[in-house]
């Protein structure tokens, strides 16, 4: 394989890239970024049901081992975390991070800075951990870094809770989609995440994924630069949805599709609020997912 040129490289060299980041700073004058349409004015401070402003807001970033192997490899994954999400899952284990924001205001100038000295330290990609607030300071960040040198595959590592329209504005940018499915129950799905149907936005949106990046490729040495890969919790008392998200996958999307079937849950946050989410994860409940996954026909997962 001749090396690969991400695709933010190209639309940097005819301009596009200019023209996306002056079209999603426009959105902070009156958020819609994500499906829930806030409004917020959030380049004049207020700030929306994610409750992120202007500034980015980042936990921490470095290379990760802990990610899958096809994005490790031998020096990491550049993994940036970011503060505030657009979902407010009950179960989250990064809650910390997610629902109080812990972390620091970057300015987008710091922001490419930390990517390429990501790629300085030999990290494979960028990681771009819970992005979606955040898109239009990443990609004004990613369009400087890239007038720089930035060159290693952008990864967007999201909730899946994503809108078609901000996704479009994507295209051509972002290399590697890992979107988490999490519910394919939309009522489910609202009661401990607060997503209005989430089912319904996710699934177009990894459908819009799909689209643009099509399935996974690796180069030579087993590492991804383009493509499209899948993070599925299976969570306690609940293998139906487990099978359902699966199904989907395989039929609606494609039996060749990378698919992580994790089985880390456990209870945190205010799981333990819930009955149904307040256990750990049983052997046989991830057995029996890896199973249906195999059924289905699915061969790319973990």
């Amino acid at each position: 394989m001749s090396e690969y040129v991400p695709g933010y490289k190209n639309l940097l060299d005819t301009g596009e890239l200019e023209i996306r980041v002056r079209i999603l700073n426009e959105k902070l004058n009156k958020c819609t970024l994500c499906p829930h349409q806030c409004r917020a004015y959030r380049n004049q401070g207020e700030k929306g049901i994610c409750n992120a402003g202007s500034s980015t807001v980042i936990s921490s970033y470095g290379p990760h081992y802990g990610e899958e192997d096809v994005l490790v490899g031998r020096y990491g994954s550049g993994t940036i975390f970011f503060s505030w999400c657009n979902l407010r899952c009950v179960f989250c284990q990064n809650f910390r991070i997610s629902h109080y924001g812990e972390g620091y205001e970057t300015k987008t100038q710091e922001l490419a800075e930390i990517m390429l000295s990501l790629q300085r330290m030999g990290c494979h990609n960028i990681n771009l951990v819970s992005p979606t607030i955040y898109v239009p300071q990443i990609v004004e960040a990613v369009f400087i870094a890239a007038k720089r040198g930035l060159g290693i595959p952008l990864v967007y590592n999201t909730g899946g809770y994503d809108s078609m329209e901000t996704l479009k504005l994507l295209d051509g940018i972002i290399d590697i989609y890992m979107p988490d499915l999490k519910f394919f129950d939309n009522d489910e799905a609202y009661k401990y995440t607060k997503a209005s149907e989430y089912l319904i936005v996710a699934s177009k949106a990894v459908k819009e994924m799909f689209r643009q990046v099509g399935t996974l490729k690796t180069d030579e040495r087993n590492i991804a630069y383009k493509g499209l890969m899948i993070r599925h919790l299976v969570m306690p008392d609940n293998l139906e949805n487990t099978k359902r998200i699966l199904s989907f996958i395989a039929n609606e999307i494609s039996n060749d599709t990378y698919v992580n079937i994790m089985p880390q849950y456990y209870p945190a946050h205010m799981a333990f609020n819930y009955t149904e989410l307040s256990q750990r994860l049983s052997t046989s409940e991830y057995t029996a997912a890896i199973n249906h996954a195999k059924k289905l026909g699915l061969s790319n997962f973990l």
